[in-house]
C-alpha cells in the first residue's frame, strides 16, 4: 500500500471505528496498515497484534487505537481495501466502456487490470481463507457479489449477453468471477512460469465460455 493514497473511498471502505479526517491521522493510519502487510509477508498472520504494527510503522498505540483498536480489525481492513480496489477497477471499466463501447475489452484487458492488482496485492490475499471474525466473513460474502453484479453489468454493456435473460445473465458472471477467481489465486500460488500458462489458459477459457 502507498502511505500517500488518501482518497475517500479508501477510508470509507475500510471499516473503521472512526474514519480520519486530518491529513497527519491519515498519513499515520496509511503507514500502519502498509507495515501490517509488510509483517503478513514476511511472517505470516498469527504475529500481527496492535503494538507490533504501531512500532513497525513508527506510530503511537494510541494514535492506531482510535482507528483500528485490535488484530482482526488490522487485517479486515487489509483485506476490505483490497476489496475495494477490485469492485472500483470494475466500475471504472463499466464507466469506460460506456464512455466508448469499442474501446474495452471486457475479457483481456478487466482480466489483465485485475492480474495486477493480484500482483500488488500479496498479503491481502494470503489472508483470502484466514478466519478473521464472522463481520469480515460477511464482507468476503458481500464482495464476491459485489463483483458478480459488476461483471454482469459489464458484460451486458459489452453485449456479451444480449439475447440472455437477466436470470441467466448473472449466473454466467457469478460462474465466470467464480471460476476467474479460483484461477487467480492458484495461479499466484504457482512459481513461473506456471503462473504465465495458467493466466494464458484462464483468459482463453473465458473467451471461449463467453463466445468473445
Amino acid at each position: 500500500m502507498d502511505a500517500t493514497d488518501d482518497t475517500p473511498q479508501d477510508w470509507a471502505a475500510l471499516g473503521l471505528r472512526r474514519t480520519p479526517t486530518q491529513q497527519r491521522s491519515r498519513q499515520k493510519l496509511a503507514q500502519a496498515i502498509a507495515a501490517a502487510e509488510d509483517i503478513v509477508l514476511r511472517e505470516g498472520v498469527d504475529v500481527i497484534t496492535l503494538p507490533r504494527v504501531a512500532a513497525e510503522a513508527g506510530v503511537s498505540v494510541g494514535a492506531l487505537y482510535q482507528y483500528l483498536p485490535d488484530r482482526e480489525a488490522i487485517l479486515a481492513a487489509i483485506v476490505s481495501r483490497y476489496h475495494d480496489r477490485l469492485e472500483r477497477l470494475l466500475d471504472d471499466a463499466i464507466e469506460r466502456l460506456r464512455s466508448d463501447p469499442r474501446g474495452e475489452d471486457p475479457v483481456g484487458g478487466v482480466l489483465r487490470a485485475v492480474v495486477a492488482v493480484y500482483q500488488d496485492e500479496q498479503s491481502a490475499r494470503s489472508l483470502g481463507t484466514v478466519a478473521i471474525s464472522a463481520d469480515a466473513d460477511a464482507a468476503r460474502r458481500r464482495h464476491k457479489r459485489a463483483m458478480a453484479d459488476r461483471v454482469h453489468t459489464l458484460l451486458r454493456e459489452a453485449g456479451v449477453l444480449d439475447g440472455v435473460d437477466d436470470e441467466r445473465g448473472a449466473a454466467v458472471a457469478r460462474v465466470a468471477f467464480a471460476s476467474a477467481d479460483a484461477v487467480l489465486h492458484d495461479a499466484f500460488a504457482a512459481p513461473e512460469p506456471e503462473r504465465a500458462v495458467l493466466l494464458a489458459e484462464l483468459e482463453r477459457a473465458l473467451r471461449a465460455s463467453l463466445g468473445t
